[in-house]
């Protein structure tokens, strides 16, 4: 039996942004807490959003590079002393998942941690949740479109929190807000989201529409992200991006596999602050080749999709674009990989790659990616 859902709203098109005060209204916001973070307020990006509004909403910026539960925490102390009604999420995937997470403790007691999937918290998610807009800055997470938020927690772990409940009331998807998106943080983004379609598409859940999103998803980003990152300012490559983000994280819904289930925990790491698409660009091709024995012939698509073996394309790829080449290049210490492997086999994406691999794979597949 399959079980196949898709998904939420969905409006995609250049110049919408300039409509969210439209959209918050309609549904039902009238004192929005605006989620994002200090980087877009420094850009000025945050105030030209806020200052579209008749009533200027409410800011929390404060979200990190890989969101806390701490910060969830702060940012729904100013949802509840200014009376918020709803949440606009504005950023990169840290954002939009924190934002989400507040959303959640809106109206569910915390701790965050007790939701998460591997905690056995996806049935206790439950009822009505505020309505929340989702607004990628970035292309690469997809989370305007995603059903989980990818928390740090008080504990140190990195862990989903995951229902058809955490799905945003609607996903704005403006490419101009990616125009201005550095080279560096183009290209990590989008290998995020070759990421995605590369491990919906191997992942042994039925679902074939959400392979054929993943196909079209990789075509596209593969296709467009090379120009992407030479040139910023191309309209045609930020809108085939920002739409192979979308894509990829409407396929995920099928589930991820053992490079999230490894970049979740380095991304843990809390004296290195590493970038999660970075890290994803960097294990794919051990990943790739770890799989080909068990997707059969999903090798051969991803192989004439890419134009020869897809761990050689996607290493050659990294490359070109001048990410890392290596975990090391990023600053990961040899003895800080036992403990990730060990993290990696409770990681709520380890059970849906195509190859379940043991801790000592995953060791091996952290010396590889080394």
């Amino acid at each position: 039996m399959a079980t196949i859902s898709y998904l939420t709203r969905i409006e995609f098109d250049f110049g919408l942004a300039a409509k969210l005060p439209d959209f918050c209204a309609e549904l039902g916001m009238t004192c929005p807490l605006l989620v994002t973070d200090a980087g877009l307020t420094a850009l000025g990006v945050t105030s030209r959003i806020a200052e579209g509004f008749a009533q200027r909403p409410q800011v929390f910026d404060g979200t990190p590079a890989n969101p806390t539960e701490a910060a969830v925490m702060e940012a729904l102390a100013v949802y509840r002393e200014s009376s918020c009604d709803g949440i606009l999420a504005l950023g990169g995937g840290s954002s939009l998942d924190l934002g989400k997470a507040v959303r959640l403790l809106v109206s569910h007691e915390p701790p965050l941690s007790q939701y998460a999937a591997v905690e056995g918290g996806v049935a206790p998610i439950k009822g009505s949740l505020p309505p929340l807009i989702a607004v990628p800055t970035t292309a690469g997470t997809g989370s305007e479109v995603g059903r989980g938020a990818v928390i740090v927690m008080n504990n140190g772990r990195k862990l989903g929190v995951v229902s058809p409940l955490m799905l945003p009331s609607l996903a704005v998807c403006d490419p101009e807000l990616t125009l201005g998106l550095p080279p560096i943080l183009t290209a990590a983004t989008g290998m995020d989201a070759l990421a995605h379609c590369l491990e919906t598409f191997m992942s042994p859940a039925v679902n074939p529409p959400a392979d054929a999103i993943a196909l079209e998803g990789l075509v596209r980003g593969y296709g467009a992200i090379r120009t992407a990152v030479a040139n910023g300012g191309n309209r045609n490559a930020r809108w085939d991006m920002l739409m192979a983000s979308m894509e990829g994280a409407m396929a995920f819904q099928k589930g991820l596999g053992a490079v999230h289930s490894l970049s979740h925990p380095l991304g843990a790491l809390a004296d290195l602050k590493l970038h999660h698409g970075t890290l994803n660009a960097v294990l794919l091709p051990a990943v790739l080749r770890f799989n080909q024995p068990a997707i059969g012939e999903k090798w051969e698509r991803l192989s004439a999709v890419l134009g020869g073996a897809p761990d050689q394309k996607i290493a050659a790829l990294n490359s070109e674009l001048g990410l890392p080449a290596s975990l090391s290049q990023m600053g990961v210490a040899e003895e800080q990989l036992a403990a990730v492997a060990a993290a990696a086999l409770l990681d709520h994406c380890h059970g849906t790659n195509p190859r379940i691999a043991s801790e000592e794979e995953y060791r091996s597949l952290l010396r590889e990616a080394f």
